[in-house]
């Protein structure tokens, strides 16, 4: 795992970037080890992805078309959205060069990884009021939603400055990822019994 300092370097790249600042991928490590060392965003987010897996595998728990305990749920939940993380970049690694992003592919990996995380943690506010307060479900859900929302945009911005191709092609790519994670995380859901649309993020 990279040192506390260089991910903090890291994130601070990241949201320079979504802040259409495209020097922030200076501050980005593109060698071939920091393209590995990008997915310990993955740790740093799993405090928040844990506590959304949490809220949700108890609000599934209760349902009796979903079958197995609260664990079951939790751990289908955590592969059905590390799922959703992973195998769309192993999508785009197909079609990267075809696209026209060959070479961005690594710097695009890197600054999405870290700026996955900034993003998730965004997100915890609501899960929170959701795991301790369960009665504040609409206030919760509102919030998560205009999270959402905001999160949506500064990515696009991350993915437009770290490409530097221009908007069309960043919000085709931008588009083409959600739609692919979208797809892996109801099928992985579907596949794994939780039903579709139950993510925990």
């Amino acid at each position: 795992m990279p040192p506390a300092e260089d991910i903090q370097q890291f994130l601070t790249g990241a949201w320079r970037l979504m802040m259409g600042k495209p020097d922030g991928i200076r501050l980005m490590d593109i060698s071939a080890d920091g393209f590995w060392n990008s997915f310990f965003a993955i740790v740093i987010s799993l405090p928040v992805l844990v506590v959304g897996w949490v809220v949700v595998a108890n609000d599934l728990s209760q349902d009796p078309d979903i079958a197995g305990g609260r664990f079951s749920i939790f751990l289908r939940l955590g592969l059905a959205d590390l799922g959703s993380w992973l195998i769309p970049i192993g999508v785009l690694a197909l079609v990267a060069r075809p696209a026209g992003i060959g070479s961005r592919f690594v710097h695009y990996v890197v600054a999405s990884n870290w700026g996955s995380a900034l993003l998730i943690w965004l997100m915890l506010p609501p899960a929170l009021l959701r795991l301790f307060v369960p009665a504040a479900g609409e206030p919760a859900s509102l919030m998560s939603l205009v999270l959402f929302l905001i999160s949506m945009v500064l990515f696009w911005r991350l993915t437009n400055a770290v490409l530097g191709k221009g908007p069309a092609l960043a919000s085709a790519v931008f588009v083409g990822m959600f739609a692919v994670s979208l797809a892996v995380l109801f099928g992985l859901q579907a596949l794994l019994g939780l039903g579709a649309g139950t993510g925990a993020t």
